[in-house]
């Protein structure tokens, strides 16, 4: 069972605009960034598309399928039929459906609540779990998920290179991402862990990607991600769940916060208090990046893994 944290919205605040400030007061001196390998840029430059994996490249994102269109078209989900954060690892268990698995909204105590669930034909949870080791190391490659929203990547430890298995290239890791949902530019530093140590079941053949979702250029946590991934006939399903507003803490990092502040920060309190609108234009940026990437996943992995 995973529980949220008792960090108030006040708190958080607090702490967003103490961090934010004190890092666009002091940004030369903290790192060096001023590089390309620092910039934030959409589409793709030149130098990605000399990259070995160029052919991958599009122009745009596709289209969501028909039940994150019909969603996001549709009014959200009322807060009597939105499970509790508690319920996560019971709710994405290794077999069932919940009552909605793609839909909005936002509970009474103000916790912002995302569910996508995608088909996949052709692919496997192990695909996914050598995504999220491979991609998280250069924006081009993230690029790759959401061509259209997608601007900036970088990893706390390069671990591609490692003897280790592809699931121990991103748990343990952070990653640091510019990213627009809907129209707002999000900074942020997503902390993946290890699913089976917060109570998710995780058989062979299935995965659990869980990370903790927080500010890049704050020491604020935001909320909670999951994406579960389990074969059906014919490919996988991922169901996907965001809990944002459950705050907490964590420890900033100074040179990749001051690195995020000279591209340019984002430093909207108002992003500490994510609402519908948010919900809603997140739902369709996962229901669109999980489409669109898993259309070639099986020949980019069977290429590059």
């Amino acid at each position: 069972m995973v529980r949220p944290s008792a960090l108030s919205r006040r708190r958080a605040l607090t702490l967003a605009a103490a961090g934010a400030g004190a890092f666009a007061a002091a940004r030369s001196p903290l790192a060096r960034a001023d590089g390309p390998d620092n910039a934030r840029y959409s589409g793709y430059s030149a130098q990605d598309r000399a990259q070995p994996y160029a052919h991958f490249m599009t122009e745009h994102t596709v289209a969501p399928q028909s039940a994150v269109t019909s969603a996001y078209a549709g009014p959200p989900t009322p807060p009597d039929r939105i499970p509790p954060f508690s319920a996560l690892t019971t709710e994405l268990g290794p077999s069932g459906y919940a009552p909605i698995e793609t839909g909005y909204g936002q509970t009474d105590s103000g916790i912002v609540w995302v569910a996508v669930r995608t088909e996949m034909a052709r692919v496997t949870a192990a695909m996914w779990d050598w995504w999220f080791g491979w991609h998280l190391v250069e924006s081009a490659r993230y690029k790759l998920w959401h061509p259209d929203a997608h601007r900036y990547a970088e990893v706390a430890a390069d671990r591609t290179g490692a003897a280790i298995t592809d699931r121990q290239r991103y748990i343990g890791n952070i990653s640091y991402v510019d990213e627009y949902i809907g129209p707002k530019l999000q900074q942020l530093a997503i902390a993946f862990h290890d699913p089976v140590a917060y109570g998710f079941t995780v058989p062979d053949e299935h995965t659990v990607v869980f990370g903790r979702v927080g500010s890049s250029i704050a020491p604020v946590d935001l909320g909670w991600l999951a994406h579960q991934v389990r074969p059906i006939p014919g490919g996988c399903e991922m169901r996907s769940r965001f809990y944002l507003r459950i705050y907490g803490v964590h420890t900033l990092d100074p040179v990749h916060a001051a690195r995020a502040v000279q591209r340019g920060a984002a430093a909207d309190v108002d992003d500490l208090l994510p609402g519908l609108d948010l919900a809603r234009d997140l739902l369709l940026h996962c229901g669109q990046e999980m489409n669109h990437l898993a259309r070639f996943l099986p020949e980019l992995y069977h290429e590059f893994a």
